[in-house]
């Protein structure tokens, strides 16, 4: 239930966080409109003004000027003056620029830049008279350049913000799980060690009895074997002691453990090549994922089949595939199997497989995956360190 509600928030601020740059969005291409709208406007006053101007000087040229006439003109002339964001290309009828405000640019461009223009917005016609007309082209200002743009660099950062809060988030809840782990791990060490110690003591106490040795020495090494996994079990959390072992050392004490321990009706078979694998690693920590997975294996064969463990090297890796011949596991729980929890059988914490992807990718540095299975057939995980 926990879990969904963290899922649940997840959701629920991403959708919060896409309607917000959505509604960004909508409002930006308002005001877009709008200030397209008003710049629209301004040029064809700033045309406007060409025109009566042009109208103005021939008047100058057949009639008397007058004081009103030149605070008209004057009027005019700060309307063209007062444009100082918008770029224009005053042209004639042929096309030849008469005059460009507010853009830098080299006389070849200029033509560029009409063309260019013209995709965006209409030019608008200066009629001096019946066969005589020119053109006003121009651009968007810088202003609603950048406004175009706000929305998008806003949904950049809401976007960004939704990585970092959900990175953080998952690395949170991921930091809570480990401390369970390492918690639970820990107490259960610290809870196996005094019945540990008082097995140890009984066990050499009976050998001052007459007993068998061969009884007492089974008994010996089942105790010595509790010590060795209440030690496992308090190196969780812990940086391991890495030591520079031969792999196939450590896979065969695991086996030899283990075929004492399993049925008789599984057959455990090692492929190993003739040469050291050497490979820093914590022996403790590796027998206990190599014991975990023909644990697993034996499960899913319902204790009868073929356990074949498979080492080799290939550059500086050291890669153990170990495969059975069970009842396989579908493709779409690949990932799954390794979840803390998951598990098949009607009895068991499913903690097995997710605790041998932890020693391997935490302590060990390496990895470890399900690399082929099919149902009936059985299934094949590789490590690699």
């Amino acid at each position: 239930m926990k879990h969904w509600q963290g899922k649940a928030w997840i959701y629920l601020f991403v959708v919060a966080a896409g309607l917000t740059g959505v509604g960004s969005l909508w409002v930006t291409n308002i005001l877009v409109d709008e200030l397209k709208e008003e710049e629209r406007k301004k040029i064809e006053i700033w045309a406007g003004s060409i025109a009566l101007l042009s109208a103005q000087t021939q008047t100058i040229d057949n009639e008397a000027v007058t004081s009103d006439f030149n605070n008209y003109d004057q009027l005019l002339l700060l309307i063209l003056q007062s444009n100082t964001t918008i770029p224009v290309i005053w042209t004639d009828d042929a096309g030849r620029a008469i005059q460009v405000v507010n853009l830098k640019t080299p006389e070849d461009d200029v033509a560029q830049k009409i063309a260019d223009w013209k995709k965006q917005h209409a030019p608008i016609t200066i009629q001096l008279d019946e066969n005589t007309a020119q053109y006003v082209y121009y651009d968007d200002s810088t202003v609603l350049k950048r406004l175009q743009w706000f929305p998008f660099i806003q949904l950049t950062v809401v976007f960004i913000f939704i990585a970092i809060a959900f990175v953080a988030l998952m690395s949170n809840q991921k930091a809570e799980r480990n401390k369970v782990w390492v918690g639970l791990s820990k107490e259960t060490a610290h809870q196996l060690g005094t019945p540990i110690s008082s097995l140890m003591a009984w066990v050499e106490y009976l050998k001052t009895k007459e007993i068998e040795p061969h009884l007492l020495a089974e008994m010996d090494k089942d105790v010595q074997r509790l010590k060795t996994i209440a030690e496992r079990f308090s190196k969780i959390g812990s940086e391991p002691e890495l030591q520079l072992m031969d792999v196939r050392e450590s896979i065969n004490n695991a086996v030899s453990y283990m075929q004492r321990r399993i049925s008789s009706k599984v057959d455990i078979q090692t492929d190993l090549p003739p040469t050291p694998q050497m490979s820093k690693m914590s022996e403790p920590l590796f027998a206990w994922v190599l014991e975990n997975l023909i644990k697993n294996a034996v499960d899913a064969m319902d204790g009868q089949g073929k356990i074949t463990i498979h080492s080799y090297s290939k550059g500086s890796k050291n890669i153990i595939e170990v495969s059975d011949t069970g009842k396989g596991i579908p493709k779409s729980k690949f990932k799954t199997v390794f979840q803390p929890g998951y598990t098949t059988k009607a009895r068991g914490w499913g903690l097995g497989l997710s605790l041998v992807k932890r020693i391997i990718e935490s302590y060990q540095g390496g990895t470890v995956e399900v690399v082929q299975s099919e149902i009936g057939r059985g299934t094949t995980f590789k490590i690699v360190i």
